[in-house]
């Protein structure tokens, strides 16, 4: 059976995505372009193009062209892999950028406090981080570490995994207590991640480890995603 028109263009474009001759936030050639290139009417780029645009392979920008997206992440609500994990399982190379970094008293945040069963005067190593993939922005970490476990952070680390940090220096760890809801975000959190009023699905857990044989909570991360890359199924 002979390869319907439309069907040639995809492929043609999802090759040069697959082979790395378009990356995520490039842009496509215009309708007019490839209708040029194959002598296909402009219905028929169109309609390929749409195609690509429904799949998550391409956003279409009206008055602007057709840009290479960023993969959609679908993660199951049970599962506990970190975001490094997330990028390399749909094929792009996670980075992250210290935004800020401070160490205070847990009574600086008393939620946090009471989920870590921390004294008032005990210390919290703080920071937020910019998480990447292949440099786009897709979410942006919130960290609160108990320096009683960790009892300090060579910063330089935080522009990398930090659970690979942790890995280095022996700490066994269990994520549990996991908790999703989704919020707009603030102006701060637009700018980071390049958006409007995209809604944040925002993803908490509490990190334990062991000590003398019994888990202790040492870490409370609260994640935000941008919410066009990232979608939870819940199991």
């Amino acid at each position: 059976m002979k390869e319907s028109k439309y069907r040639i263009i995809e492929e043609y474009i999802l090759k040069q995505i697959e082979n790395g001759e378009l990356s995520v936030g490039d842009q496509i050639m215009t309708e007019e372009q490839l209708s040029q290139m194959f002598s296909f009417s402009r219905m028929t780029v169109n309609k390929a193009l749409n195609h690509l645009n429904e799949a998550g392979y391409i956003k279409r920008i009206p008055g602007k062209g057709s840009f290479v997206a960023t993969p959609v992440y679908h993660k199951s609500s049970i599962s506990i892999s970190s975001f490094s994990e997330d990028m390399k399982q749909i094929g792009l190379n996670a980075g992250s950028k210290l935004l800020t970094y401070q160490v205070v008293k847990a009574s600086a945040f008393p939620d946090i406090r009471d989920k870590l069963n921390l004294n008032n005067d005990d210390m919290i190593h703080y920071f937020i981080r910019l998480r990447t993939g292949n440099n786009i922005p897709i979410a942006i970490s919130y960290n609160y570490v108990s320096a009683n476990i960790v009892s300090a952070i060579d910063i330089s680390q935080l522009n990398q995994s930090f659970y690979g940090y942790l890995d280095s220096l022996g700490i066994m760890r269990v994520a549990k207590d996991m908790e999703l809801s989704a919020y707009l975000p603030d102006e701060q959190q637009k700018q980071y991640l390049q958006i409007d009023n995209t809604a944040l699905l925002v993803a908490t857990h509490v990190t334990y480890t062991s000590v003398n044989g019994r888990e202790v909570p040492f870490e409370y991360c609260k994640t935000c995603y941008n919410g066009d890359s990232y979608s939870y199924t819940f199991n």
